[in-house]
């Protein structure tokens, strides 16, 4: 009976995942139009802000739901073919490396001491200074990175259904059931934590979640569904996450951008925006793009817009790091943008190379960390 209802679960989240492809690609046809539209042309450049190349690495080809992790000055990272490694931000050099022997759909989630990985085929992977120690089988598709916290590792699956291990032994701790969304996004989630309280993405609200028993503490909606059909209903937050004290800003799929206030559960502001990647923030500004590369900057106290740009139309940006004075972006040429964070303006922009840039940047210690779809790593620092 058992083996039967496991097999009917199997069943219906096989069944949720390949609905969820269909309408993907049925809102593709709107949502990437633009890709077929001539890049905007850039401007000659004026390095207005010195940046250096200070190292390079290599990893496996990479997918935009394996994003870069920073713990203190170690950035880990992942490749779509299984490979795993924990890369010294000052220097570039390997502190471990290892392939877990299966592709990829998740990744990285690491606090230092562990790391937390998912294949394809729905194992969780657990890892420490390079080792395996331990897999487990999950009952639905990932695509959103584990969050290792307290000794803990938290999964959220495309379905949004929250799960704990034990990060040591890999024991099932909770579990917290699925939504009833008939669609489900192929993408990042939203899984982070504020204090003693798990937060997570679900239908488009954020939800605080007890991390030790998995019962539900509140919810703030930053978007609501609307529309006649399961597609133009579908509503999720995607990752990732713009966090200044408790106020937790985020993206929700195509609807809004809005912030909450993680300690009393309120919502700050939202504000109506189209886009598909998520947003990157600090005191000042939160910022992102839509799908056709317009950029907005609101202001991170009461969401009113900062500025727009139509620099980069059409040029398929990454999301996001707000860093210092600037926001940056990759691009699909492999061409990282720094835009001022005042007012858009051009600060400098710099090549890596031409496979495109789909993971968001990542900064650790003084070193900004690009990774291109084909796996080369670059560390670039401020003169």
């Amino acid at each position: 009976m058992k083996q039967q209802q496991a097999y009917a679960a199997a069943a219906a989240a096989a069944k949720v995942l390949t609905v969820s492809a269909v309408a993907l690609a049925i809102a593709g046809c709107s949502l990437f139009s633009s890709d077929k539209r001539k890049p905007a042309e850039l401007e000659p450049n004026v390095a207005l802000l010195s940046v250096q190349q200070v190292w390079t690495q290599r990893i496996g080809k990479s997918n935009p739901t394996l994003v870069m992790n920073v713990s203190g000055n170690v950035v880990t990272l992942a490749s779509a073919d299984g490979q795993v490694a924990a890369v010294n931000a000052d220097t570039g050099a390997d502190l471990w490396r290892v392939n877990v022997g299966q592709k990829l759909s998740a990744g990285v989630g690491s606090d230092g001491k562990w790391a937390a990985v998912v294949t394809e085929d729905g194992n969780l992977v657990a890892l420490s200074q390079g080792k395996e120690m331990w897999r487990k089988r999950l009952t639905a598709r990932v695509y959103t990175a584990p969050l290792v916290a307290g000794e803990r590792i938290f999964v959220q699956s495309a379905d949004r259904s929250v799960q704990a291990f034990d990060a040591a032994s890999g024991q099932a701790l909770w579990s917290q059931a699925k939504t009833t969304e008939a669609l489900v996004l192929r993408q990042s989630g939203v899984l982070t934590a504020y204090q003693d309280t798990l937060v997570a993405g679900v239908s488009g609200r954020f939800v605080g979640i007890d991390p030790n028993s998995g019962a539900l503490r509140w919810e703030v909606p930053i978007a609501s569904p609307r529309g006649t059909n399961d597609v133009e209903r579908l509503v999720e937050l995607v990752g990732g996450v713009a966090r200044q004290g408790s106020v937790l800003c985020t993206r929700a799929y195509q609807m809004a951008v809005g912030c909450i206030d993680a300690s009393t559960a309120q919502l700050r502001w939202t504000v109506r925006a189209d886009g598909i990647n998520g947003i990157s923030g600090d005191a000042d500004v939160v910022a992102g793009a839509d799908g056709n590369g317009v950029i907005t900057a609101w202001a991170h106290d009461g969401g009113s817009v900062v500025w727009t740009s139509n620099r980069l139309r059409y040029r398929k940006l990454s999301q996001p790091l707000v860093l210092g004075r600037s926001v940056i972006f990759g691009d699909s040429s492999g061409t990282v943008h720094m835009l001022s964070k005042k007012d858009g303006s051009p600060l400098n922009r710099f090549s890596t190379n031409s496979s495109g840039i789909s993971v968001a940047p990542v900064v650790a210690g003084n070193t900004m960390v690009v990774q291109t779809n084909d796996g080369a790593v670059y560390g670039f620092r401020p003169e």
